[in-house]
Formats: structure tokens, sequence, C-alpha cells
């Protein structure tokens, strides 16, 4: 089969308006080897070039790419398939040409697509803040995304050198910005990078926040109505800014306690080694020792097979130090720093703990400080709520992810999601923070270290008192149209003994009694994901309640993987 002329007149278009002469370069290659006949070629109906439609769905942020025709795609095709969609936070894939890429043509139309929004808001001449991880891309993509903003009009703020992603956030309220630009990808794999988006005062319902709809709708609209990428005016002056010194302040007052306590953390190749390091000895801990295979950043992420805390395997090494060391919390960090895992010592070594745990230690730990209300998400323990009650605080329960959970009302001192993610001052950070949380957890640590006790004895206050909660995900490879099938299936025939409602379109969750299950697509990939949590009431035999909970999960589990299918 010769290649579809659809596909060949697409990488045409598409290498005609690539500024870049290296990935204008990377897709003549894949051409050619399609022409030549030295790779597949499908037929599919390509996604268009570099001044085509920047919208639809760009399917998994890392896996394999498909055309339209939806089956597997060829390199070329792949390259070609689809736009990244500019969704709820910005773009996410892997660091090649093309438009299903991370590379300058697609960063410069996305940055196009947004000053012209942001334009069309009264916001020329604004402040815009721009940053960057160590990613594989990101110092290129960063100088495109403020030479467009400058060009535009916008004093543009540039952050020096890789930087976490909380001190972009804190920057954009701090400077009164009207957005932010974060290159990264986060946790992803190492060939992905990313393009993250804040909205700033005047523009958003919740200054520094993440964009919620109908925000994203209308940027991703703007950015399909972008001139060609070459033809995108991309220089401009920008200032170098570095809030972090402001930053660190604004951390140290998280740390109160005063007691010696011995830390072991690791960035995991990322960007928040230094920076938490410092957050840390500002707030007065000083006992810090750091994974050396992990401290500067890599953007190959050698150690590890996936830069995730949650990862099995990724924080291996970070356990092996606090062994040790004979370090009283260990801490993880991801790449972008804006996500934080624990470790406690127990007598048979160091374990890392879950989200939940860590969440629900947290919110209890702030709330004994302040009361405000406090917030969670539909897929995280329920827990919280029940800290919450015995506070006098009020808490509220959102649709997963943190542009949800910072707009959960006003008077938040607290949010957090089982993924990880913390958010410990919303009145400077209004998303996750890793490194505040990082703060806070090694304050609690102290604390009760002081009075001679640990992270595990005040889980066990809070299960005695609350019950225990044991809380599993499940994910499950599928495609979109199986996923649609089984939550349709599930909502219209609940199985036997639960009751079910929907939060949200895309979220069905079954409830009886003393156990919840939540099922819901992945946002980036093509997995239909479940969260089950069982809960055994208040007790002191908390050994015989853990019991019963790991076996009621072992059955829940193994029930609710039988009924998605």
């Amino acid at each position: 089969m010769g290649l579809d002329p659809r596909l060949r007149d697409a990488a045409l278009r598409w290498i005609a308006d690539d500024p870049d002469p290296a990935t204008r370069t990377e897709l003549q290659k894949l051409l050619v080897d399609a022409m030549t006949g030295t790779a597949a070629v499908p037929t599919v109906d390509p996604a268009g070039s570099a001044s085509g439609p920047m919208v639809g769905s760009a399917g998994s942020a890392s896996g394999p790419m498909v055309g339209s025709a939806g089956s597997p795609s060829g390199p070329l095709a792949d390259a070609l398939s689809g736009p990244l969609r500019f969704g709820t936070a910005g773009l996410r894939g892997p660091v090649r040409a093309g438009p299903a890429g991370m590379n300058v043509a697609v960063v410069r139309r996305a940055t196009a697509g947004l000053a012209a929004w942001l334009v069309a808001r009264g916001a020329r001449g604004r402040t815009v803040v721009v940053g960057r991880d160590a990613r594989h891309g990101s110092e290129a993509f960063a100088r495109e995304a403020a030479g467009v903003l400058a060009a535009a009009g916008f004093a543009v703020h540039v952050l020096p050198g890789p930087a976490p992603t909380p001190l972009l956030a804190f920057a954009v309220r701090r400077r009164g910005a009207a957005a932010g630009v974060q290159i990264t990808a986060s946790h992803n794999p190492p060939q992905d990078n990313g393009y993250k988006v804040y909205l700033g005062e005047g523009v958003s319902d919740a200054p520094g926040a993440q964009l919620v709809s109908p925000a994203d709708a209308e940027i991703e609209a703007a950015i399909a109505a972008a001139p060609p990428a070459v033809a995108v005016p991309a220089e401009g002056p920008t200032t170098v800014d570095d809030p972090g010194e402001e930053y660190l302040d604004r951390v140290a007052h998280l740390g109160t306690a005063t007691a010696g306590l011995r830390i072991a953390l690791t960035p995991l190749h990322g960007v928040g080694g230094a920076t938490a390091v410092h957050a840390l000895a500002r707030s007065g801990f000083t006992d810090v020792h750091v994974v050396p295979e992990q401290a500067a950043p890599d953007p190959d992420f050698p150690t590890v097979d996936f830069p995730n805390p949650e990862e099995p395997g990724a924080t291996d090494l970070l356990l092996v130090l606090a062994e040790r060391t004979s370090a009283d919390l260990a801490i993880a960090l991801d790449p972008d720093a804006d996500r934080c895992a624990l470790g406690v010592p127990t007598a048979t070594g160091p374990r890392m703990l879950t989200g939940d745990e860590t969440g629900v230690l947290l919110g209890d730990h702030l709330l004994r400080r302040r009361t405000g209300l406090v917030a969670t998400t539909v897929v995280s323990s329920s827990m919280l709520a029940k800290v919450a009650a015995a506070h006098g605080a009020p808490s509220a329960e959102t649709l997963t992810g943190f542009k949800w959970i910072v707009r959960a009302g006003p008077e938040l001192v607290y949010g957090y999601e089982e993924a990880l993610g913390y958010c410990v001052d919303p009145e400077a950070v209004r998303d996750k923070d890793g490194i505040a949380a990082a703060v806070v957890a090694a304050d609690l640590a102290a604390g009760l270290k002081a009075a001679g006790r640990t992270l595990l004895d005040r889980l066990d206050e809070l299960s005695r008192a609350h019950g225990v909660h044991r809380t599993v995900g499940i994910s499950l490879r599928m495609a979109p149209e199986q996923r649609d099938a089984v939550l349709a299936r599930l909502a219209a025939a609940p199985p036997e003994g639960w009751a079910v409602d929907r939060p949200a379109d895309d979220v069905l969750r079954l409830r009886r009694e003393d156990a919840r299950v939540v099922v819901r697509p992945s946002g980036t990939e093509p997995k239909l994901k479940a969260y089950l949590e069982v809960v055994e009431p208040p007790t002191d035999d908390l050994d015989a309640a853990r019991a019963r909970a790991d076996g009621r999960m072992a059955a829940l589990r193994e029930e609710i993987t039988r009924l998605i299918g």
C-alpha cells in the first residue's frame, strides 16, 4: 500500500510551517521513510499542519498515538495523528515533531492562543510568569513561550533556571499576574513534556489556580485560530524574576516545632531537591540526608523505571537511605515537586505511607492549629470529613483535581487528593505543593517525636476515633468506547446491594454499608480506574479491625474487577 496523499500533504504543510530546523528534519525523515517503504504507511485522516486545528483528543499522554481511523499507525501517522488537546491544565505529550508532540511549533501556537485569550479579557500589558522544569526540551519551550507572550505585549517574568511548579503557582499570586505558564510533565515518563497554565487576578474566579471550564475550551478555540507557528512573533523583552526567597519565607512559617528530626529526602531526579532542603532548613530542620544518586535534576531519570513516588520501586533508594541513617521521616518529591510522599520507620524497616494516610495526618495536624474548611475528592478517603467534624470544622468533597479542590469554598485551609497531592497553604499556593507539604509533615513528626510518639501512633489514634479506613485503586487498560460501555452498564443496572449516583457525567459512585467504589476514566491514558474504600467502625482493637478491613478489601477488589470485566 502506498503512502496516503493526505498524510503526505499534512506532513509537508507541517514541515513548511515548523520554525524549528531540528523537528523539520525529524519529520522529513519520517516522510521519506514512509514514501520509500521503510516504515509502515497506513491510511489515516491526519490532523493537519502547524497551522491546522489544535483541537481534538490526543490519546495517551505517553503511549502510542492512533490515527483517526482508530487503528495503530506508523511513525509518520503517529506524529500527525492529532493535536495534543489543550485541556484543563494545558498540554502534555512526547517530545517529538508534529502536532501530536511537544515541540517549538506546538508551544508557539499554544502560547499565541493563550495570549489572544488574555488580550480579549483586557490583560495586555499585565505580568505573565513563565517557569520550567529540567526535562528534555523544557528550556527551549520556556524560551518560546516567554518570547511569544512578550511579543504580544505582556510583561513577562521568567523564573531563573529549572524551578518547582509550586514556585510558579506562588509567583502568579505574589506578582498579581494575569497568568503563569510552567513547562513540565510532572511525573510522566522521561520522553514527555508539557505546558501547564495558571490564571490570575481578573481573569479567574480562583486567582493562581489551574483553569477550569469554560476557560479551557475558550483557550483551545483561540489556539485553533492562531496563525501558523512560523508566523507567530516570538521575540520580546523579558525580565528574570526570582521569587525563591519570598517563597521560602512563606513556607518557613508552616514549621513551628523545635525538636530535632532526621530526614531522608529524594527529589527523584527532579527540580525540587535544593528548594526543599532550603525550605526545611529555614523551618528549623537541618539534619537532612538526600539520596545522592537522585539529588541532581536529570531528564532521563536513570535510577527509576517511572519517576512517580507512587510507582513500585521508585522510593527504594530513599527507604535504603532512611534505614541507613535512622531517619525519623522519609520524603519523596515527584520531579516538579508538586507531589510529596512520606515514609516512616517501623519495626521491620521503613515503609511509605499511602496518599490517604498522609492526607488525613496533615489535615488533622493543620486543624489542630486553625479551624477552617478542608476538602478532598470523591476518590479519596472519607476519613478526612470525620476528622474535620471532630474538630468542629466544615469539610467538602469535590471532583478529582486541584482545580476543583481549591474551589471547594471560602475559608479553605487545606485540601488533598489520594495521588500524593496536598495543598497546605491555599493563601499562598492555590494548588498542590510538595515542598510546603514536606515542611508541614516534618513539623508534625517533630512535635510527635518530642512527645515520644510517631506518625504511626497518630494514625492509630485517628483510627481508634474514626475507624479503620482502607483504600485501594484498580487501573484497567481499555479503549474509550469500552470505558463508556462499562459506565453505562453499571449506571443502568447497579450490582445488587449497591446504591449508585453520578457526581459527574463520567464518574460513577457505588455505595453500601461501610464500603464505597468510584469508577472513572483516566484523564491521560486509555484506562478505566476504580477507587475502593472499606471502613471498619471505631474500636480499640486495631489489629483485629485492620485484619477484617484487609479481608474485606481483598474480596471487594475481586468483586469489582470481575464486575468491570
